[in-house]
């Protein structure tokens, strides 16, 4: 399958065939853009994106990631795309149901690359991590219509090929393999991760996800330091609550973080 036509003349001939129901089946391949969030997102508002809309560049110069971070990599190494559901069956209370899935998705991804390794750790809420260094991030942004969800845009980045970083805590699957991979090829078997966890969000198997994302989580039931309140405070991560924010035991308190409260450190 070839990229999907949308009458963009940036748009870039490339083969990616994923074998899916609907992830993927509309692509866009783009050479550079500001963000492959904002690219599926004007799709949306020009009603031009199917359910699986995928868009694909080779290069962003204002990618987002989370906490208001910007994603950064280099040009044409790494992968970095965005997918559109319609998640229309979940409450705008259940988002992190959806965010467990996606994470387990780019997990399965992974972990059929590397082998069942035990340093492949989900970051919460959703990096990818292999050891102490992050392999890639998850930026899910949500549109909502009353209560529930209308529109979903995956963002995901994946460190592939890139063999130099700005910081120490990232690596890539070029590092830990020492090969080079084609992009492709990986963002087809991505789509197709995406897709298994999600129909099986869809089909309602909430309970199932949530123990295989706990089992995934990065130093879940281990006792670490975080920033908590401008400090440096030991504590362990014993659970995530249905809302998203992180359980964790301070001494004989047991405490629940948003994202902006607490780090690891």
């Amino acid at each position: 399958m070839k990229v999907y036509e949308v009458n963009d003349t940036r748009k870039k001939a490339v083969v990616v065939t994923p074998q899916t129901l609907f992830t993927g089946q509309q692509l866009v391949w783009l050479p550079a853009c500001a963000s492959t969030n904002s690219e599926a997102q004007a799709l949306i508002v020009q009603n031009r994106a199917s359910e699986g809309c995928t868009v694909i560049t080779d290069f962003q110069s204002a990618g987002r990631g989370q906490r208001g971070n910007q994603w950064e990599g280099a040009p044409a190494e790494n992968l970095m795309l965005s997918v559109v559901w319609q998640p229309t069956f979940l409450a705008a209370a259940q988002q992190f149901q959806l965010s467990q899935a996606v994470a387990l998705g780019v997990h399965d991804w992974a972990a059929a690359l590397l082998g069942p390794d035990p340093k492949l750790k989900l970051k919460w809420p959703n990096d990818l991590y292999y050891g102490d260094q992050k392999l890639g991030g998850i930026l899910i942004e949500n549109t909502l219509s009353g209560p529930k969800i209308q529109y979903s845009i995956i963002g995901i980045g994946m460190n592939i090929n890139q063999q130099g970083f700005a910081v120490p805590t990232a690596t890539s699957l070029r590092l830990l393999t020492g090969r080079a991979y084609d992009r492709a090829a990986l963002a087809a078997r991505l789509l197709e991760c995406l897709e298994r966890r999600y129909l099986q969000l869809r089909a309602g198997q909430v309970g199932a996800l949530r123990q295989t994302y706990l089992r995934a989580l990065y130093r879940y039931q281990e006792t670490h330091t975080f920033l908590i309140d401008g400090q440096a405070t030991q504590g362990q991560i014993v659970g995530v609550e249905e809302d998203g924010r992180l359980a964790v035991a301070v001494g004989p308190e047991l405490r629940r973080f948003g994202m902006q409260e607490i780090r690891h450190l």
